[in-house]
């Protein structure tokens, strides 16, 4: 294949994996990785309340932390996941985790808001190894189960960021909160040896210079439009999940149920079923069942935010809107990365690294506006936030060509 002078010298990917055997321990591994890395975004969540007295801030400041940490999600997404692409993965992938294991044990031995707030940003930046190992899955897998290895390795991944919080209340009760930051950088340093050790070498896919890479994956995104289109829809959804996560923890912890952090973490437990639909969704994919499949999840996800929103009085009802939402949440993503893995096998990196900064955009979002929704209309104009984002996804849904773009890859830049 070759490439465009846009996009440079690209190579197919050497690795030391068949292409059509991808050993079961491997899949596993990239899956538990995926889930250890991307729950460092959401240990905090449920220990806002902790944080905001520790510290001495307001709980809209403390939901600040949240939003940071996401935004260092985007960071990483722009300016380190292309590389992905550029520099051999073993190599990468161990220095970032490296990283990330230092920014960990400044959070938890942090003395000041504002010294959590930066350490958070940067273990939020460097905690993107998940979206580097997601590839990686894709670029191991035949094309034939690309789909269904994908969903197996973002099962792990979605599974770690809905049972983070639960993880996360549990160990501050037990031990404090400290405890839980300082033990996460140990799982990570953990966790460079063993990806070190079992990962086989893949080469890099481009010879570019790095500044050219970052302009190419700019450029992915107008020469693709099912990119854009596809993080777009993510966008909505991801705002809409990080609203109701973001929030539901002041309303178990207020007046109406009495919850304790614990309380808390034990009820995120329930978000975790939703991790059961990521191989099904992957199976949906490799079916050609992507376009009908999204516009369902779409429907799923506003009608749960109106079953949480009538049901408020009822933590069996929220519990179940949660488990709905985290399903629809985690099937438009699995769906967008199927679509946006086909539209340049040499540019994996680069188009997912587009694609999850412009969803984390909208995560990022939706925490900061939902915290603002919640609190100046409680948990009616939450839950009528997060009904309205998968809608306003499903009407720019209707304008998609049925054999448009997100069916078929562009081709432009092969």
């Amino acid at each position: 294949m070759s490439a465009s002078p846009e996009l440079g010298t690209s190579r197919q990917p050497a690795t030391a994996t068949a292409p059509h055997s991808v050993p079961g321990w491997l899949v596993a591994l990239l899956a538990v990785a995926s889930g250890m890395t991307v729950a460092n975004l959401y240990y905090a969540q449920p220990l806002l309340s902790s944080l905001s007295g520790v510290f001495h801030t307001s709980t809209a400041t403390a939901g600040a932390l949240i939003t940071l940490t996401q935004v260092g999600y985007v960071i990483g997404m722009l300016f380190l996941v292309p590389l992905g692409d550029r520099l051999e993965k073993r190599n990468l992938i161990t220095v970032l985790l490296t990283v990330t294991t230092l920014a960990l044990v400044a959070v938890g031995l942090a003395t000041s808001f504002p010294m959590l707030l930066i350490a958070s940003l940067v273990s939020g930046a460097t905690s993107v190894v998940a979206q580097i190992l997601v590839p990686f899955a894709a670029g191991l897998a035949p094309d034939h189960a690309r789909g269904r290895i994908v969903g197996r390795v973002m099962s792990g991944l979605l599974t770690g960021i809905l049972l983070s919080r639960t993880l996360s209340s549990l160990v501050s009760d037990l031990a404090g909160w400290r405890v839980v930051f300082l033990g996460s950088a140990a799982l990570m340093a953990v966790l460079a040896v063993a990806l070190r050790a079992a990962l086989p070498q893949h080469a890099p896919t481009t010879t570019i210079p790095y500044h050219h890479v970052l302009r190419s994956t700019v450029r992915l995104v107008r020469t693709h439009p099912a990119l854009l289109r596809r993080g777009l829809y993510q966008a909505a959804m991801f705002g809409a999940f990080s609203a109701f996560w973001t929030t539901v923890s002041f309303v178990l912890t207020g007046p109406r149920f009495h919850y304790s952090p614990v309380g808390v973490g034990v009820f995120a437990l329930v978000g975790a079923a939703g991790a059961a639909i990521a191989p099904f969704a992957g199976h949906w994919a490799d079916r050609g069942l992507v376009r009908p499949m999204t516009g369902m999840a779409f429907v799923v996800a506003a009608l749960a935010f109106a079953l949480a929103g009538f049901g408020g009085h009822s933590v069996v009802l929220i519990a179940l809107a949660a488990i709905l939402i985290d399903m629809a949440v985690q099937t438009t993503l699995i769906l967008g990365q199927h679509t946006v893995y086909q539209l340049d096998p040499a540019a994996r990196a680069r188009l997912n690294s587009a694609f999850i900064a412009m969803f984390f955009v909208g995560g990022a979002v939706g925490s900061q506006f939902g915290s603002v929704a919640y609190h100046a209309g409680g948990w009616t104009a939450l839950t009528a936030l997060g009904a309205a984002l998968p809608l306003v996804a499903l009407l720019y849904w209707t304008t998609e060509r049925r054999q448009g773009a997100a069916a078929k890859p562009s081709t432009a830049s092969l």
